[in-house]
């Protein structure tokens, strides 16, 4: 379904009870994401939960009217939380949709009752581990010159943005799946704008660390073991200080534990929020 928030047309779905509590999810990866893969990966926990889904604004189906800001963006999650729930809600955010979930509940801490991270970050201090960790790979595809134009968000085009982000697949997840991988690569809404925007300009000045001590609902910060993109340092400096956090790794996965082990994920996440 579509809807215009803040002058701006928003792609969202929403699934599951309609009675239950609310969950609103957050995808990652600005001009490359969309709701379709956590769609699939939570759709499980709509026996008891309402969920919410959408396209970020410039990401997926989504209208791209810029502002890309990370203030816009939060506002963009609290006018849509307004207009579909009017309560206070559940919130996951994986990846960069993880920046935003951390951001959204220090701006707005009375819309948020539980945080839900994956495999995410509270500044950029890590970034270097990521660039390393891609030109040690030997993986045929990345250069120094390529991997830094997609980090410094100077992708010239969106047929650039594609065979850059087909390249750094394998480093992603535990198991590799070549014929899944390409599937989805030739399936993704490629935005070149919104990628070089949100890292350009949003990721270089990105800290909330020094706030994240305000934060003081229950939070669960997850990761992979293996996640190049997010290392683990950057959770376990999240949930050190985060006061309400708890820190669970998942070691039979990279980047997306919600893929990889699915079914210990959603266990994770219903005990969480049964318990908290």
């Amino acid at each position: 379904m579509f809807i215009t928030i803040n002058d701006n047309q928003l792609y969202y779905e929403i699934h599951g009870n309609p009675d239950g509590e609310t969950i609103f999810f957050i995808h990652g990866a600005p001009g490359l994401g969309d709701c379709r893969s956590d769609i699939r990966a939570f759709s499980p926990l709509g026996d008891q939960y309402r969920l919410i889904f959408m396209d970020m604004r410039g990401s997926g189906r989504s209208e791209g009217k810029p502002p890309f800001t990370h203030e816009q963006w939060t506002a963009d999650i609290e006018a849509l939380r307004k207009e579909l729930v009017g309560a206070p809600i559940k919130i996951l955010g994986g990846s960069y949709g993880g920046f935003l979930t951390l951001e959204y509940v220090l701006r707005y801490p009375d819309s948020v009752t539980h945080v839900l991270l994956r495999d995410t970050a509270a500044n950029s201090e890590f970034d270097h581990l990521s660039v390393d960790q891609a030109l040690e790979s030997d993986l045929p595809g990345i250069t120094e010159a390529g991997i830094r134009r997609l980090f410094d968000g100077k992708v010239e085009s969106n047929e650039e943005l594609k065979e850059m982000f087909a390249a750094i697949q394998p480093l992603y997840t535990v198991k590799f799946d070549e014929e899944a991988v390409k599937k989805r690569i030739d399936s993704i809404y490629y935005r070149y704008e919104t990628h070089n925007y949100a890292f350009r300009y949003n990721k270089p000045n990105f800290n909330l660390v020094p706030d994240l001590h305000k934060i003081s609902v229950p939070t669960l910060v997850t990761v992979g073991r293996h996640d190049w993109i997010t290392p683990v340092v950057c959770s376990e400096l999240i949930a050190e200080k985060i006061p309400n956090s708890k820190l669970v790794i998942f070691e039979n996965s990279g980047h997306s534990p919600q893929n990889e082990e699915n079914e210990k994920y959603l266990k994770l996440v219903r005990e969480f929020l049964q318990m908290n």
